[in-house]
């Protein structure tokens, strides 16, 4: 499976170019014919007899990138003087900061915003709690926590390897939200002691975030916080992608003329991702779901590979009690949801798959299928890739969650946010364009976080979640 060069290999070459025609001509065909791409190529210094640029060149990956620059400097009047990745360069002193909101440039701010001013405040909040939603940034402030044991396409890397990963998700939760969020990688991975921490810092937030935690702890330590907490906890792995999977079902389902409660789903993996949206989706109306692991799949009585999550679903879906492998599950199926690992189907076994049968793989960064080659047997394909249509991606889903939990002060997140969540970003695309591949709305639409936010709030009153 070969995907297109991108940001995430990229490089930034600075370059030393005889000022002779064709000379830029010579290098762009060089990228060009090792199947790279090139960005920008700013003039950096003019010289008598040289010119020095700066190349933005993509690439596929590691190796692919090195044979592009290698390609380069074989090339005569061509000197390198410097090769920059520009994903590392990116994160470089880390990608977020935090910053005053209030001016502090003089004597009198100072006696404001610290002593003696501040003890006031503090006084207050000491006799009455709730002044600390508007008077600090609690209101405003999610804790964003993870033990590094499940990190999206790395696996158990650790906290300390999974903080960039948090701090991209506190970056949108600013970007697209105007929520406060901050990374807290814990390191342990006992329950106990993640939900002990958890509850001793959770004065400082007004929500929490669980992310990246491998199941079935997660389960576990979800359960234990909510029922614990006063605040709302919501583990994104989970929930935020079951509601993107749910928003994309009911669109495609519209396409291909198909009722979510008269079609056969193969789910592809017993995970978080896989449990949540098999709950969501029997909320949502489903009826015949069948979940497979790495053995095939789950069935009442099935012995081997089990576990009490698993035994719960086995015990939930099948209603056939059908056992076989994924590909035998697949044999006239409506829907494959995979939520699993890379490269689990070749394209043509979804030639068994039902008509007009809807695929979504979104294992990242490889899918559980080729995309581009699956469109060959399903009309509708999605995957969780931002370089193919139809991206179905948490990012839709947790900014609006949790904008419209706290603008309501809710205390937890409960299934009747989670559906109008869904049912609000399936909305963002009228019928009349829907098409194939447009059947969810891409991540930096504007309109989405406020729109699940609007609806999010509106069912948190109404399910008494304030």
């Amino acid at each position: 499976m070969t995907y297109p060069a991108g940001p995430s290999f990229s490089a930034t070459v600075r370059v030393r170019i005889e000022r002779v025609p064709g000379a830029l001509a010579r290098v762009a065909t060089t990228i060009g014919f090792h199947e790279g791409l090139v960005g920008s190529i700013p003039v950096v210094k003019v010289e008598k007899n040289h010119v020095i640029r700066e190349l933005d060149i993509y690439a596929r990956d590691d190796a692919h990138e090195r044979r592009i620059i290698e390609a380069l400097r074989s090339l005569p009047g061509v000197e390198i003087l410097s090769v920059t990745d520009r994903v590392f360069s990116y994160h470089e002193g880390g990608k977020i900061e935090v910053m005053g909101r209030k001016k502090l440039t003089r004597r009198e701010d100072l006696s404001l915003a610290y002593t003696p001013g501040v003890g006031r405040v503090s006084t207050a909040i000491a006799a009455d709690g709730e002044l600390a939603y508007k008077y600090t940034l609690k209101g405003n402030t999610v804790a964003v926590v993870t033990d590094g044991t499940a990190v999206l396409g790395l696996g158990n890397i650790g906290p300390l390897a999974a903080l960039p990963v948090m701090e991209g998700k506190a970056m949108i939760f600013k970007e697209f939200a105007d929520i406060n969020a901050f990374p807290l990688c814990l390191d342990t991975t006992d329950i106990e002691s993640i939900v002990a921490v958890v509850k001793a810092l959770s004065p400082v937030f007004a929500a929490v975030n669980l992310e990246d935690i491998s199941a079935p702890r997660c389960f576990e330590i979800e359960r234990r916080l909510t029922e614990e907490l006063n605040i709302p906890v919501f583990h994104d792995d989970q929930h935020g992608t079951a509601i993107a999977v749910l928003a994309a079902l009911k669109n495609a389902l519209i396409r291909v003329g198909k009722n979510i409660g008269d079609v056969r789903i193969v789910i592809s993996g017993c995970g978080a991702a896989g449990v949540s949206t098999i709950n969501i989706l029997f909320e949502a109306g489903a009826q015949n779901m069948v979940c497979c692991d790495r053995l095939g799949a789950l069935y009442p009585g099935r012995s081997e590979g089990m576990s009490p999550v698993k035994a719960d679903l086995a015990a939930r879906t099948n209603p056939e009690g059908r056992s076989g492998s994924l590909r035998e599950m697949i044999e006239g199926a409506d829907v494959f949801i995979g939520v699993s690992g890379p490269n689990i189907l070749a394209p043509g076994d979804l030639k068994t798959m039902a008509k007009d049968a809807i695929v979504f793989a979104l294992a990242n960064p490889v899918p559980e299928v080729d995309p581009w080659e699956a469109l060959d047997y399903a009309p509708i394909v999605a995957t969780g890739r931002s370089d193919f249509p139809n991206q179905i991606n948490n990012a839709l889903v947790y900014p609006g969650i949790f904008r419209g939990a706290l603008d309501v002060r809710a205390r937890r997140i409960t299934s009747a946010m989670r559906l109008a969540a869904a049912e609000a970003i399936a909305n963002l695309i009228p019928h009349e364009e829907l098409a194939d591949q447009n059947i969810v709305p891409g991540i930096f639409n504007r309109a989405v976080t406020a729109t699940v936010a609007a609806a999010v709030a509106k069912a948190a009153v109404e399910s008494g979640a304030v």
